[in-house]
């Protein structure tokens, strides 16, 4: 168990022996809250207003941190992952240009609203459900200052769920949602967590959030990940057939009929050759090439994203996995801002 994880329990320990009554509890919870989502608002308000004032914005990519490591099944290492992520974005020993020629220091392109509190929300002992729920209304609160549009920055991939929640629910209609991955996620409850990273994709599917759900580059599906693909029509597209299904996924067209695509990269989609720097370590993944292949090709309008699941303690000490999760999160900038 992580120090950070530590600190909160025993905090909530001298808590209950303190014999803190539930209403005196739940009210210092709904201030901290109540204050975690005021700092998200004014950052967005006041990056919105400075991209509308440059002009000619219709869509700029706006990070949102969520620090949140403590559903993953094996290492919490993820939930230290924005910082990192951010300090790579602005390496020195890079440019600010994408490929497609876009410049990270134009505001239109890419802004940055900081992250979501997760472990003061813990240390008042937030339980899941309400974690969730914040993170959602951060995403919203991002979404609702146009011309912003949220690129999370994980942690590990239980956030997804909030997110693509929060994304359907203010739109006001499903999404396409492209799934890069090693791993379907789509556990009922995996270990008995409901909120697991192992179980996001299962939480998703059973609202009435996406339209289509396409996973790519998975390794390791169970005959309970396959039973649960079916169940909820997912299209899953394997590693082991990816030279044959590589022109269709080259060349991916979604959105059409409904309010756009979300597209949620698990850093773990490639192999460990490319990022050694992930929990869940699974050789025999797609090239960063691959990915953005199916990255820039893809024909649709992106309207928010997320790249989860860089462990940076699992990280090589040059902080190769940073850099290409960085990458990652700066050509899916690109691809969102227009």
């Amino acid at each position: 168990m992580s120090t950070i994880a530590r600190r909160g329990i025993h905090f909530m320990q001298r808590l209950n022996s303190a014999k803190v009554s539930a209403a005196l509890l739940e009210n210092g919870q709904s201030r901290v809250i109540d204050a975690s989502l005021t700092l998200i608002r004014e950052r967005a308000k006041l990056k919105a207003k400075l991209v509308r004032a440059l002009g000619g914005a219709v869509a700029t990519s706006s990070l949102l941190g969520v620090p949140l490591g403590h559903n993953s099944s094996f290492l919490q290492g993820p939930a230290f992952a924005p910082p990192r992520i951010r300090e790579a974005i602005w390496c020195g020993s890079t440019n600010s240009s994408t490929e497609e020629g876009k410049d990270l220091k134009d505001p239109r392109v890419l802004t940055d609203v900081g992250d979501v509190p997760i472990q003061e929300l813990r240390d008042c002992s937030v339980d899941d459900e309400r974690l969730m729920s914040v993170i959602g209304e951060s995403v919203k609160l991002v979404m609702e200052e146009a011309p912003l549009r949220p690129l999370v920055l994980g942690g590990d991939h239980s956030i997804s769920f909030p997110v693509i929640r929060a994304v359907s629910e203010k739109l006001g209609g499903p999404v396409d949602v492209l799934h890069i991955d090693a791993h379907p996620d789509n556990y009922d409850a995996f270990e008995g967590n409901i909120y697991s990273h192992a179980s996001s994709f299962a939480r998703v599917m059973e609202g009435d959030y996406v339209r289509r759900l396409l996973q790519v580059g998975l390794r390791t599906i169970t005959p309970e990940g396959r039973a649960q693909a079916k169940k909820f029509g997912v299209e899953q597209y394997e590693m082991r057939t990816f030279s044959k299904d590589r022109p269709f996924l080259e060349n991916l067209k979604l959105g059409e009929g409904v309010k756009g695509v979300y597209i949620s990269i698990d850093v773990d989609c490639l192999d460990p050759a490319f990022a050694p720097g992930v929990s869940h370590i699974e050789p025999g993944g797609l090239s960063f090439r691959d990915v953005l292949n199916i990255l820039h090709n893809l024909q649709g309008d992106v309207v928010a994203g997320d790249v989860v699941e860089f462990n940076p303690q699992r990280d090589t000490v040059d902080g190769m996995t940073a850099m290409v999760a960085a990458k990652l999160v700066r050509e899916l900038a690109a691809k969102i801002s227009k």
